[in-house]
């Protein structure tokens, strides 16, 4: 009799545990964002895109004193009566200081100058008739009040004018110049290590257009991430393009690491046979964020190597530019400490159709058109760089939506997301 030889059993595939949504991913990775320690004395002049170490407080009141808001006459109102003219009895240019308003007569005044002691409005000077004997005939209504800034209407003494976590604006330094501060304490600048990964990738001006090998293609990443991540106050290591080998990988991570806050890295974070990032990274420390639930990115990672944070950008061009916009930007915000790092997002009109939804969180390249209404690139696909240049913003489409004209969309403008 035949024996039966019973059957091997099959072994089950793990199934593959579902994406992570981009809002558990933005958490997650926002929750290893432990603001740097170190702060420096920076220039006011310098200091624009800087984020504020410590609040800023006012020694005194802006303006001092109340001030005139025009060129005219400071005057009495209770002086003044229709068709009589009133002397000139004082000239104040601004940077000096007047006497007090002598009764049934007005003062000359300048844009700036401190309003004289019992003057209650100015008049501007439109509104005046200079006399042949050098008097001054007021022609219109005046209201007690007009035309004088008070004493500290801008700024009062003691008040917190800049907090710490806000990052500077030319508007800020403006406002901390009106107060004195010819320094401020800033969060130090993230160090960042960036590199590329790929075989295919060469460099222009090493290899002339007509000249690229098959495959080839020009490392378009680098020049974009390193305007962001310089866009974003970091000071940028560039450690070039690194071939699609396991241990250049893993010798690239170990000099990145060195002296450096974040590794961050375009490329060989997918899952294919030339991808070398993830097993490279968790071969010198660990991944605790990979692959997430957004399109375009969801080769996304984040771990630790020594005592740098590494994140692992796709390599597809647009992918890699949205990432980055959408997580690494808020990432690297609050490593300086900012406060606020959500980019703010407006309510649209599509004037599109989106046809059939992503299961995945999508982000969609847009612009505005004429009539205020939101356009979408025709080709959406995570290589056409040429949609992030034509577009000036992104709609956040939620997974499994679709877009017909009409609908109300988020926008996340890209003045919102580069500033």
């Amino acid at each position: 009799m035949k024996t039966v030889q019973p059957a091997t059993p099959v072994q089950a595939v793990p199934a593959r545990a579902p994406l992570k949504s981009l809002d558990e991913a933005l958490t997650e990775l926002l929750g290893h964002a432990t603001p740097l320690a170190g702060t420096e004395q920076v220039s006011t002049f310098d200091a624009d895109g800087r984020v504020l170490a410590q609040d800023v407080t006012s020694a005194l009141q802006v303006p001092p004193q109340d001030n005139s808001a025009m060129d005219g006459y400071a005057v009495r109102c209770a002086d003044l009566t229709a068709g009589v003219a009133l002397p000139v009895s004082q000239r104040i240019p601004a940077g000096s200081s007047g006497s007090v308003l002598a009764p049934m007569s007005v003062a000359r005044i300048f844009t700036g100058a401190p309003v004289p002691e019992g003057a209650d409005a100015v008049v501007m000077q439109e509104d005046c008739t200079l006399q042949a004997d050098g008097s001054v005939l007021v022609g219109a209504s005046v209201q007690l009040g007009q035309w004088i800034r008070r004493s500290g209407e801008d700024v009062t003494k003691g008040a917190v004018i800049l907090s710490k976590g806000e990052r500077l604006t030319p508007a800020s330094l403006g406002l901390a110049a009106s107060i004195g501060m010819s320094t401020l304490t800033v969060m130090r600048r993230p160090r960042v290590a960036l590199f590329s990964t790929g075989d295919e990738l060469v460099m222009p001006g090493d290899v002339a257009p007509q000249d690229m090998p098959p495959g080839a293609i020009y490392n378009s990443n680098r020049f974009f991430l390193q305007a962001l991540l310089k866009r974003l106050g970091c000071e940028v290591s560039d450690l070039g393009i690194v071939p699609d080998q396991r241990q250049a990988t893993i010798d690239a991570l170990q000099v990145a690491a060195q002296d450096h806050d974040l590794i961050l890295t375009s490329g060989g974070v997918s899952v294919g046979e030339e991808d070398h990032t993830k097993p490279a990274v968790q071969a010198l420390g660990h991944l605790d964020l990979w692959q997430i639930g957004m399109k375009p990115g969801k080769p996304f990672a984040h771990g630790r190597v020594a005592n740098a944070h590494f994140i692992g950008l796709p390599g597809n061009p647009v992918s890699s530019f949205v990432t980055f916009l959408i997580l690494v930007r808020p990432f690297l915000l609050k490593l300086q400490g900012v406060s606020e790092v959500a980019p703010h997002s407006i309510a649209a009109t599509a004037d599109f159709t989106w046809a059939k939804g992503d299961k995945r969180r999508e982000f969609l390249r847009v612009r505005r058109n004429a009539s205020g209404a939101l356009e979408r690139f025709p080709n959406q696909s995570a290589g056409v760089l040429t949609s992030a240049v034509w577009g000036d913003g992104l709609v956040d489409n939620p997974p499994g939506q679709t877009i017909v004209p009409g609908d109300v969309v988020r926008f996340i403008p890209f003045s919102e997301l580069l500033a």
